[in-house]
């Protein structure tokens, strides 16, 4: 197999390594080996949230909490992490098990998302917070012009959420239902259930977030809350 250069990720990113074990454990996913990118991962999910926070708050000093919040959420998201990760090819430089290999793991979004903020993470360890910030600042450069918190639609969970709240009731139950597919194209039904008011639906998705946040839709409708 040829190992992809590096030195093309580094330039993609526009960061170059002074600890090249950084960067390889970063794009090393457990089923690859023990020292894989979690550790990793777990940083880079806290820098990508103070970055975007911090970002968020200078660029829109009108906006409110809860605007700033939903354009946070869509900006650090999975699948837009995951697109990050596909616009540097992090695809060809992902060390995965012969498993997910063979099952499309190198393109498949949570590994993507979780590689890409496990590099962010080593950057961070490798050259600090100006070098990582720097680098996020490029890569989100093209997103944080486009995006209009004001006009950010609302995640029916959370509108779910807050009708209950607004209206005294409990906090809605999530349950997994059944989870079908292959590991790369799973299918998963979602139960939202209603505590007070004995209610339930259910969503259907790609991944649990998207059946969770259909089956959130259709509880609000059944509510007569209009979704959005």
């Amino acid at each position: 197999m040829i190992v992809p250069d590096l030195g093309i990720l580094e330039r993609a990113l526009g960061y170059s390594f002074g600890d090249r074990a950084l960067l390889e454990q970063a794009l090393t996913h457990r089923s690859s080996g023990q020292k894989n990118n979690e550790r990793l991962e777990f940083l880079g999910d806290s820098i990508v949230n103070l970055f975007i926070a911090e970002s968020l708050y200078h660029q829109f000093p009108e906006c409110n909490e809860g605007e700033l919040t939903l354009a946070r959420s869509e900006l650090v998201c999975g699948k837009t992490l995951a697109g990050l990760a596909r616009s540097i090819e992090l695809k060809h430089h992902l060390r995965l098990g012969s498993g997910e290999l063979k099952s499309g793991g190198s393109d498949r979004d949570s590994i993507l998302a979780d590689a890409f903020e496990a590099i962010l993470g080593a950057i961070y360890l490798d050259g600090g917070s100006e070098a990582v910030f720097g680098c996020a600042h490029r890569l989100y450069q093209q997103l944080l012009a486009g995006i209009d918190p004001a006009n950010q639609q609302r995640d029916p969970k959370s509108q779910l959420q807050e009708v209950l709240q607004s209206r005294g009731e409990p906090l809605p139950e999530y349950r997994v239902i059944t989870i079908t597919g292959e590991p790369h194209r799973q299918h998963f039904i979602v139960e939202c259930y209603l505590r007070g008011i004995d209610s339930s639906v259910r969503g259907e998705g790609g991944s649990r977030r998207d059946a969770e946040k259909r089956a959130a839709s259709r509880l609000l409708a059944q509510l007569g809350v209009t979704d959005g």
